[in-house]
């Protein structure tokens, strides 16, 4: 009965996955508006023909800073989803075995 503890532990990574998904989805959303955002404003620069530089832009600074973080976080996120995708497989396997063995156990004992 070992494999029921294992099969709810291997359902518990896949919610704790699908959060982390979830997750990733909301970071890379955020980072697709910063880059629009950036975009924009360089495009506004290009327009105005002035001596002002984009790079001493506090606000692009800070959507380049903001970017940056989005993108390590995003990163962090998928070794987080990967590592549960091995526990997960991992388990299922370690599930399907035990099963297998018990119903071997259950014919040899009749």
């Amino acid at each position: 009965m070992t494999f029921l503890a294992v099969d709810s532990q291997k359902s518990l990574f896949t919610l704790q996955k699908n959060q982390l998904e979830f997750e990733r989805t909301l970071v890379m959303n955020q980072a697709n508006w910063i880059t629009k955002e950036m975009g924009y404003l360089s495009q506004q620069y290009d327009q105005e023909e002035t001596e002002a530089s984009l790079e001493d832009d506090p606000y692009y600074i800070q959507l380049q800073q903001q970017e940056e973080y989005l993108t390590t976080r995003q990163d962090a996120l998928d070794t987080q989803i990967n590592l549960l995708d091995n526990e997960i497989s991992s388990m299922k396997q370690i599930v399907t075995n035990n099963i297998k063995s018990s119903c071997g156990l259950n014919l040899i004992g009749g």
